[in-house]
């Protein structure tokens, strides 16, 4: 039990150093973006550390394997490099019994990583996308702030309303859009005298700018050729960037109970990936145990870099299958956990697989 709560406490406070560090470099890098979103209108900037919070969870399962994963690189290579390792399989421990000493912290991790995967993440993102869709919060999105012209590249957009009032509503509401995709770029101009902001009552969930009375202007910058529309009441589609925090897949949203009874191939890829987390974190804690092995004179992190790219590889391989899952291009049912298995043999293989070719040499030069 000494040798257990030894190496447990070691593996557990290099593994919450190395997320907290990961998970301060993805929020800081995460929030840098957002905050720029929130400073062009993409979303309202009293609504970011909300739905930074929670995002969190959806950051930590993704992180918890990872820092598992250095965790033990770097626990096990300093005890290889102190040479306590020596003294540990000199005392009895061998790889069948420091293998179920990895086991204990790795499962501690795993258990952490299921509840985040299956149910926090999921309410989580549920959350933040009430929270993005509630009328009441995202009546500023979009930039729409009186009296100042705000520009979008990304979007080709600008837009400007000369006052807004307590209900929301805008006057004097001008809208300039570039379509570049054609051979020669059109822009748009709407103006109105009042505007509103909608919500598509579809599934869709896009925003629309409600207009009255305005006219809407439309051509080719140098050319004569302009089509005019004068309109009573318009609904312009306001385009949203697809790469920020909006980017959000409406299955992550679902509950896990809900994946299991769905049939839709997008569900299903979400429940086994969801699944796969708490499962990949036990392989990827025998990988490490088995890529820690060094020596004094190599240095404890040697082994690093084929580690990780066995650990890439495991990864992008899941990602791979769950994508071949949501397009219904799997050959059998069961590559997400073929993926599992084989890497599992890998891990086993590496922890027992030098005791295995000692023991066969040493039998053939006994005979």
């Amino acid at each position: 039990m000494t040798i257990l709560r030894y190496l447990s406490r070691d593996i557990i406070f290099h593994t919450i150093a190395v997320s907290l560090i990961l998970l301060l470099i993805i929020f800081t890098g995460r929030m840098s973006k957002y905050l720029a979103e929130a400073a062009v209108g993409e979303i309202p900037g009293d609504i970011l550390f909300p739905l930074m919070f929670f995002r969190i969870p959806g950051f930590m399962e993704l992180i918890l394997p990872l820092g598992l994963f250095i965790g033990i690189l770097m626990s096990y290579g300093r005890l290889y490099v102190n040479s306590e390792m020596v003294v540990l399989f000199a005392s009895g421990v061998g790889n069948s019994l420091l293998l179920f000493y990895t086991l204990v912290p790795a499962g501690l991790v795993a258990v952490l990583v299921s509840v985040l995967s299956l149910i926090i993440t999921p309410i989580g993102v549920e959350k933040s996308r009430m929270l993005l869709e509630d009328p009441k919060l995202i009546r500023d999105v979009n930039s729409l702030v009186s009296g100042r012209f705000q520009i979008k590249d990304h979007l080709g957009s600008t837009t400007y309303t000369e006052s807004i009032d307590q209900e929301g509503v805008m006057h004097g509401i001008f809208l300039l859009e570039t379509n570049s995709d054609l051979e020669k770029p059109s822009i748009t101009v709407t103006v109105a005298q009042r505007g509103e902001l909608k919500k598509d009552s579809a599934s869709s969930g896009n925003q629309y700018m409600e207009l009255t009375n305005g006219a809407r202007y439309k051509g080719i910058p140098g050319e004569l050729a302009y089509e005019v529309i004068e309109f009573d009441r318009y609904g312009e589609l306001m385009r949203l960037s697809q790469d920020g925090i909006r980017k959000v897949s409406a299955v992550d949203s679902k509950s896990t109970a809900a994946l299991f009874i769905s049939q839709e191939a997008e569900d299903i890829a979400a429940l086994q990936w969801r699944i796969s987390l708490p499962l990949a974190t036990l392989i990827l804690a025998l990988i490490a145990q088995s890529m820690s092995r060094t020596n004094p004179r190599k240095g404890r992190y040697m082994t690093m870099l084929p580690a990780f790219l066995i650990y890439v590889f495991y990864i992008l391989a899941l990602g791979a299958v769950r994508g071949r899952i949501e397009n219904d291009k799997l050959f059998f049912s069961g590559e997400m956990w073929l993926v599992h298995f084989i890497f599992f043999l890998v891990a086993i293989g590496l922890i027992f697989g030098s005791d295995y070719w000692t023991s066969i040499r040493y039998r053939l030069a006994k005979n």
